[in-house]
């Protein structure tokens, strides 16, 4: 059985719940501002499609530089994807009337399956999407041996 999460507007049950204590109890206890930033950021979004030929990895990554990201493997079967989108300087003069994007570091991590090429992965940033490639080895075709049936 294959558990694939998608969001549809016209779906309520494909839908993340909102949950009402989430927030409850960070408007009670003031926390630091770089640790809001960095759980705003942590939960980089992405999307893990299996074709014929390969795996292939996108991440919406708005406003983050290609120097700000890093793809590796790990351990020889697990992809890590992470990086940061750096914070706005601010000036003395600016005065902000809302702060809606998020900073802060992300990191992904995701196990390989036994049929990809680690050695092989590639990675492009495009538009503010990181693409991550990684070819599979081509699996062994079951053997057909017919059997003469007797009688």
């Amino acid at each position: 059985m294959s558990l694939v999460r998608r969001s549809n507007v016209f779906d309520p049950f494909s839908m993340d719940l909102w949950d009402p204590f989430d927030n409850m109890f960070r408007s009670i206890v003031p926390s630091s501002s770089s640790d809001s930033d960095t759980a705003a950021f942590a939960n980089a979004r992405i999307d893990w499609k299996e074709t014929p030929e390969a795996h292939v990895f996108k991440a919406d990554l708005p406003g983050v530089k290609k120097e700000e990201v890093k793809v590796e493997v790990e351990d020889g079967n697990v992809l890590v994807i992470s990086g940061q989108r750096s914070k706005e300087k601010e000036d003395k003069n600016d005065k902000w009337h809302r702060v809606e994007r998020s900073s802060g570091q992300f990191m992904r991590r995701f196990r390989l399956p036994e049929d990809a090429k680690v050695e092989q992965v590639k990675a492009g940033l495009e538009n503010g999407v990181l693409t991550v490639t990684v070819p599979k080895a081509e699996g062994k075709k079951p053997e057909v041996k017919s059997i003469q049936i007797s009688g």
